[in-house]
Order: structure tokens, then C-alpha cells, then sequence
């Protein structure tokens, strides 16, 4: 099968993918409320990611009996990308621990004090609240890889490069439709911040959920605003449907630049060639010519025990579940080597996150290499990363078309500590010690 062929038909696959059941308790066992949606209009987004994840449990159970003897369990419960409902499932969930992954900035803003409260981690990997990078202030919260404040100075240098060099972006007009949330309005401040540094207009379009009714929005930036690039910041049916309106009012694809959640298969096939040229951000590719992506489809698909169909294993979303997995999993056996290969607490289980060190050497072991990047977390540094690449959509596939873009770390960390001093101050929160990169933060929790 082409990879055309096997692209185009994950699209209806994601909205037609039906939740699985979670493997069979054991007494030794590991479990991982899975905050799904697999409906609706970011069905797309939320199987891939999740399915991604529950393939690469599926792939630890049956080829090692899990993490060192111990299994990963999980249970699903559909949020439908719904704040009042992700809460739900978390209270439903929350009794039996593990580490949550919201999958929604909006949820993940709602359960950082409840979470903190029951002693649960939070993983947001790519999404969620920027300051809480800062893990003197926010310890349960980890916005790890890279945040959307790294990736939005990374755009920047990327559109300078594009531009003949950052200088050249004096004067330049900007437009940053948005979704109309708390996703898509996370990148107001950096942005406002980075258009006075470097004399650039920026101007902000919200598009209410769930973005099927742009043609008013893309008149005004295309005849009245008239950009020299548009900034994506999308999800779900937003996205094909703000490049199909951007080619109707004559945008160029080549001059939209979007977020990694605006970057995957299904962003781009059902715009047709409205989506060829468009370019995105990411931190991790796309296909299958990985190890691990290889057993997964021999030893979780190939014995019809997948969490997604198996046409869409090795796309963007997917690939990106796989991801977390390994950091999940990786976080686990870091903690077992402190506590033991047993059930961990959320304390436990905390810790082992902030003191992930994911090696090149050890991704490599993972199968992993190409796939994922280095990770060393620290409480002083809760993203552990910040590195970016773009890509293009080519018709067909995406393609890479830079090396990695490291983020504006020299602005970023004082917004960062600024902002999260703010909310230890309204919530009088003591930050654990650590005033510097590569501190303990030895403070006991």
C-alpha cells in the first residue's frame, strides 16, 4: 500500500475508532488514567496520541511483562476534548494514581491544583501551561520536550532564516489565528514580546471552536491585514479547513507556519492541494523505519491487539503517542530503580520524572533513534528540552526542512520565572530552593 493510500484512509479511521479495553489487572501492575477523545471534531488528534501511547503499553506488556515485571494498566474515559468532563474523568480515575496526560491545555490548567493536591503528576508533553517549566513553583506539573513558548521562539527564527536574517524582520506584519481557548491563546504574551524585540506587527485572530467558520477571518487578514506570514495555531478540523479557506482568498501555503498540533496527516489530506508548500513546526518525524515502530506493528497489530487502526501507526499523531509512552515508561523504571520494581505512589512516580536522563545511548536501546530526542528533566526545568525542526507538506508526506532550531532560551526563562512567581504569589506558593540551572531544588515535597 502507498503511503498516500494508507494516509488518506486514517482520516476516516479517526473518527470512526472506538475506544479498547484496558489488559487485565495484575497484582504487580502499573496503571495510567487515559484521558481519551476518540469522537468529534479532535478525534483525529486524541486517538492518534493515545493510541500511540496504549500501543507502546501493549508493546512493553506482551514482549516484557511491562516495566521490570510490573504492567501497565490503564482505563479509558472519553473527554471529548471537553474541560467539565476531563475534571470527571480525573475524579473518576484519580483513586487508582499513575501519571495523567490531559491532552488539552484547557484540562491541564483546570487540574494543575487538584493534581498538585492529590500528589498525581501531570505530563503535557508539547501543550499545556509554559511557566510551569519552572518546577520550583509548578513540582507536579511537567510540559516536557518543549514547551509553546520554546517552539514560538523558534518560529520566529525560523521565519528571519526564510526572511535573510532576523534583522529583516523589522516591519513585517504577522498574523496568529488561534484556536479560541486556552491552547491557542498560550502564545499571545510571547508573541507580543518577540514582535517589540524585533519590530515585527503581530496580530491575533481567534477562531471559536471548532474552526469550521473561517472565511470571514481569512478576508480580513488576506485584503485587509495582508501579512507577510500567518501563524496556525489550530486543532482538529481547524486546520484543513483554515488551509482550504487561506488557498480560496489566494494565501500562500508556503507563508503559514503551524503549531505541531496543526502539523499531522490529518491537518493537511483533507485540504487537498490547498495544504502543498504548508509548512509546520514538530519535535519528532513521521513514518515507520524505526525499531520500535516495527514491533509495534509485529507484536501489538500484527496479534490484532492495537489501540488505533493499523493504517495509521507511524503517522504524525501516533508516532507522537509512541513518544510519550517511552517517556512514561522510562519515567517509571527510573523511579523503580530508587523505590523498587513495584507499584509506585504519585510521589514516586513524580520523582522519577524530574530525574529522567534520556540518553542518546539509551534511545538507541529503545529502538528510538531518529524518533525522539535526548531528555534530562531537572526541578528547575521542567521541559528538560526545547529544540524544534519544521517541516513541509510536499502532497504526499511531510518532509524536514531544517535541522534542529533551538529555542530563544536568553528571553524565555526570565518571562518563564516571572510568570510563575506571579502564580506562586496569587495561590502563596513557596517555591522549592534551586535559583539556578542544574540545582537539586532540594526542598522535601
Amino acid at each position: 500500500m502507498t503511503s498516500r493510500k494508507w494516509t488518506l484512509s486514517l482520516v476516516a479511521a479517526a473518527v470512526l475508532a472506538a475506544p479498547f479495553a484496558a489488559p487485565p489487572a495484575h497484582a504487580d501492575e502499573q496503571f495510567i488514567p487515559a484521558l481519551v477523545y476518540r469522537t468529534g471534531p479532535y478525534a483525529a488528534g486524541g486517538s492518534g496520541f493515545f493510541g500511540g501511547m496504549l500501543d507502546y503499553f501493549t508493546l512493553l506488556n506482551e514482549r516484557d511483562g511491562g516495566v521490570n515485571g510490573v504492567k501497565i494498566t490503564w482505563e479509558e474515559c472519553e473527554t471529548a476534548y471537553n474541560s467539565d468532563r476531563g475534571v470527571e474523568c480525573y475524579e473518576r480515575l484519580k483513586a487508582r494514581g499513575g501519571i495523567v496526560h490531559p491532552l488539552s491545555t484547557g484540562i491541564t490548567y483546570r487540574l494543575i491544583e487538584r493534581a498538585t493536591a492529590d500528589k498525581i503528576p501531570i505530563i503535557s508533553m508539547g501543550y499545556g501551561r509554559t511557566d510551569a517549566t519552572d518546577g520550583r513553583v509548578f513540582p507536579w506539573v511537567f510540559p516536557l520536550v518543549t514547551n509553546y513558548w520554546s517552539q514560538n521562539t523558534a518560529k520566529i527564527k525560523f521565519i528571519g532564516s526564510r526572511e535573510g536574517g532576523m534583522d529583516k524582520l523589522k516591519g513585517m506584519k504577522i498574523a496568529n489565528i488561534y484556536h479560541e481557548s486556552s491552547y491557542g491563546k498560550e502564545t499571545i504574551p510571547i508573541l507580543d514580546a518577540q514582535a517589540e524585540r524585533y519590530g515585527f506587527t503581530v496580530k491575533h485572530y481567534p477562531v471559536p471552536h471548532p474552526g469550521l467558520d473561517q472565511k470571514a477571518t481569512w478576508l480580513q487578514i488576506a485584503r485587509q491585514y495582508r501579512p507577510d506570514w500567518v501563524i496556525l495555531r489550530g486543532w482538529g478540523v481547524m486546520n484543513p479547513t483554515a488551509l482550504k479557506e487561506a488557498a480560496r482568498v489566494g494565501f500562500p501555503a508556503d507563508h503559514i507556519l503551524g503549531v505541531w498540533w496543526s502539523g499531522a496527516e490529518e491537518d493537511v489530506i483533507p485540504a487537498g492541494k490547498a495544504a502543498k508548500g504548508y509548512i509546520s513546526s514538530g519535535f519528532h518525524p513521521s513514518g515507520r523505519d524505526f525499531p520500535v515502530i516495527q514491533e509495534i506493528l509485529d507484536k501489538v497489530h500484527g496479534q490484532l491487539k492495537g489501540n488505533l487502526s493499523p493504517q495509521r501507526v507511524g503517522t504524525i499523531y501516533h508516532n507522537r503517542g509512541v513518544y510519550v509512552g517511552i517517556i512514561t515508561a522510562e519515567a517509571i523504571r527510573t523511579a523503580q530503580a530508587k523505590f523498587g520494581n513495584r507499584t509506585l505512589t504519585g510521589e514516586e512516580l513524580r520523582w522519577g520524572i524530574e530525574n529522567l536522563n534520556i540518553t542518546a545511548a539509551r534511545i538507541k536501546e529503545l529502538g528510538a533513534e531518529g524518533l525522539m530526542s535526548p531528555l534530562k528533566v531537572s526541578c528547575f526545568d521542567h521541559e528538560g528540552g526545547g529544540n524544534v525542526k519544521f517541516q513541509q507538506w510536499n502532497g504526499d508526506k511531510w518532509v524536514a526542512i531544517t535541522d534542529w532550531v533551538a529555542a530563544d532560551r536568553e528571553m524565555l526563562r526570565p518571562m518563564i520565572e516571572a510568570s510563575a512567581a506571579k502564580y506562586a504569589s496569587e495561590k502563596k506558593i513557596t517555591p522549592r530552593s534551586g535559583m539556578s540551572m542544574g540545582s537539586d531544588c532540594s526542598q522535601k515535597m
